[in-house]
This record gives structure tokens, C-alpha cells and sequence, in this order.
């Protein structure tokens, strides 16, 4: 329990130090990622207390996972502060120590998947421009003859060319278009404005005309 004292109280997420843990620990940062206490209830994060709770739980929150749509269900959780209650604590190194811990950081994994981006396969292989991505995806094997490659993603190729210079033509031909139609609009506008005038003026001369002959 003593070597524990430096987690209690502690939220999670946040970074201790593991030199309590003992000799073979020291110089190494753990950051508390989680944890279930004695009955196997996790810990949620948000929950500013280091004891149960019950909440009602929807799509998209943590600890739930939804039966049917549209489905909420009050469960229990733990808070997220370190106690004496808990059974597991789940920890992630932060800063590696001087020693190597037994089967996890003495041996080096390579990585299982290559990078799918072409500009990140670009900054792996150190390549140029010019260089074409395509010859050095990463390929994983399935058996002894089948061999797995990943859709590359942004991928520049002619026909990508092609098809932004059509959608910008057909852009600009729509904004050309666009600029003619107004044109027709505000000279066929300016004309029938001009229309109505005239006809306005004939009606009043008409009216005008009218009433002199009415007082003759």
C-alpha cells in the first residue's frame, strides 16, 4: 500500500512518477489511464469522485455500448480519483526510465501497417517528387504467395489532373455564363423600365388631352 500512496487522490490522465513502484521503476512516468474497482466496475472519466455512481448512459459515451437504437440505460460506474478501493489501475509509460522492463520495453516490435498517405510514404522512404509512391508501399504478407498492399491516399495520378481541370473549366464556363445572363437581365430590365415610362407618359398626355376637350 505504501508504494501505492503516490496514485491515490490522483485524477485520471494525469502523470505520476514511478519510483514508489520500486528500484526497477525508477526514472519512469506513468500517466493512470483507467482502472475497475473490487466488484469490477470501471472508471469513468469525467466523474470527480473516487467512489460509484449512477448515470444514465446513451450512444457515444464510454462504459456503454447500445443494444438498439436510440436504447439509454442507468449503470453504475466508478469516478475517475485514484482510491484504496480499486482492484486494477490500468497505467501507461510516458517517459521511459534507465532499466528495461521484461517483455515491454526489451524488445522492439516493428511496426504491422505502413503508411497509407502518400506524403507520409514520401517522408519514410525520403523521396523526391518525381519518385513514384506506388513502387514502395509497404506490402504485408497473408501467406506464402499472397501479399497485402493499402489503397494509397492522396495519390496524385493524370487522371486526378484531369478531372480538377475539367471541374475548374466547368466552374468557369458556369461563372461566364452567370455573368452573361446578368448582362441580358439588366439590359432587358433597363429596357422594359424605359417601356413603362413611355406608356406612363402617353397615358398621362392622353388624360391631360381628355380634360381640355371636357372644359371647351
Amino acid at each position: 500500500d505504501k508504494k501505492l500512496l503516490p496514485f491515490y487522490d490522483k485524477r485520471m490522465s494525469s502523470e505520476v512518477s514511478g519510483d514508489s513502484l520500486g528500484d526497477e521503476f525508477k526514472g519512469y512516468i506513468f500517466r493512470i489511464s483507467g482502472g475497475n474497482d473490487k466488484q469490477g466496475f470501471p472508471m469513468k472519466q469525467g466523474i470527480l469522485c473516487n467512489h460509484r455512481v449512477r448515470l444514465l448512459f446513451k450512444k457515444g459515451m464510454s462504459c456503454f455500448r447500445e443494444r438498439r437504437k436510440g436504447c439509454r440505460k442507468r449503470k453504475s460506474v466508478r469516478g475517475c480519483v485514484v482510491g484504496p478501493d480499486l482492484a486494477t489501475l490500468s497505467l501507461v509509460i510516458s517517459k521511459k526510465g534507465e532499466q528495461d522492463i521484461p517483455g515491454l520495453t526489451d524488445d522492439s516490435r516493428p511496426r504491422r501497417l505502413g503508411p497509407k498517405r502518400a506524403s507520409n510514404i514520401r517522408k519514410l522512404f525520403n523521396l523526391e517528387k518525381k519518385d513514384d509512391v506506388r513502387n514502395f508501399v509497404v506490402r504485408r504478407e497473408l501467406s506464402d504467395k499472397k501479399k497485402k498492399a493499402p489503397k494509397i491516399q492522396r495519390l496524385v495520378t493524370p487522371a486526378m489532373l484531369q478531372r480538377k481541370r475539367y471541374f475548374r473549366s466547368q466552374t468557369r464556363q458556369k461563372m461566364v455564363l452567370g455573368k452573361k445572363l446578368k448582362e441580358e437581365y439588366t439590359k432587358r430590365l433597363s429596357e422594359y423600365r424605359q417601356e413603362q415610362k413611355e406608356l406612363r407618359a402617353a397615358e398621362v398626355a392622353k388624360k391631360k388631352k381628355e380634360k381640355k376637350e371636357t372644359t371647351k
